[in-house]
Parts: C-alpha cells; sequence; structure tokens
C-alpha cells in the first residue's frame, strides 16, 4: 500500500475523522473523537532521517507483542505508548495484512465507546 492508499482505507470505515492535531507531518484517524491510527506525512518534527514511510496503530498489548515478534515490520511506537502502540512500515507489508491491523485497531477503539455508540460501529 502507498499513503494514499493507507488513508483512503482508514477514511472507509464508518464514522472515521481525520484531523492534523500535531502538526503538518501526521494525520490522525478517530472514532468517536478517539485515534486509532496515526499516519506519518514525512518530514516536519517528527521527521527521522532515512526512515521509511510508517503508520502507528493501537492494539492490544499482547497483539504488539506478537506482531513485532513476528514481523521486522512492526515496532514499538516512536512517539506512542509503546505498550499499546506500534509503529508499523505498511510499504514493505502485504495489503491484506495492513488493512487487517487497522480494521483491527478501528475495532478495538469501538469496544471500548459507550454501549449505545458502540452499536453503530460492530
Amino acid at each position: 500500500m502507498n499513503i494514499e492508499q493507507v488513508r483512503e482505507y482508514t477514511l472507509s470505515l464508518p464514522g472515521v475523522t481525520e484531523d492534523q492535531a500535531f502538526g503538518e507531518d501526521v494525520l490522525n484517524f478517530r472514532l468517536e473523537g478517539k485515534i486509532f491510527v496515526c499516519l506519518w506525512l514525512g518530514g516536519g518534527k517528527h521527521d527521522m532521517q532515512y526512515s521509511a514511510p510508517r503508520l502507528a496503530l493501537k492494539l492490544a498489548p499482547e497483539r504488539n507483542e506478537e506482531l513485532r515478534e513476528k514481523f521486522s515490520t512492526v515496532t514499538p511506537a516512536w512517539h506512542w505508548n509503546k505498550t499499546h502502540w506500534s509503529d508499523v512500515y505498511y510499504e514493505q507489508l502485504e495489503d491484506s495484512l495492513v488493512k487487517d491491523w487497522i480494521r483491527e485497531s478501528y475495532h478495538l477503539v469501538a469496544s471500548k465507546l459507550p454501549k449505545i455508540v458502540r452499536q453503530k460501529y460492530i
């Protein structure tokens, strides 16, 4: 996937909004105001020299550990809580995996919403 495909797919999920609350170099994707994907656009204050395109996903702690052990392209999130967030170097992975993990992050956040709101997304 490229950056536009990641953005397009994430925005296709019901109820998702985007903003740039942390600056022009990062897109945040939210469900009911809760961030579940943070997409690095490159450059800016979060620039890491020679860094491949990446996004941060919120996943269950045990899932983060599992993915980090299995994939070298999944690492503890650079600027997020490393227990709950992982950086994913999406261009180096199969599209289906990236989509599955974005959806998994979306469902994790949806599952924590109040029941009446959650019913719209799960």
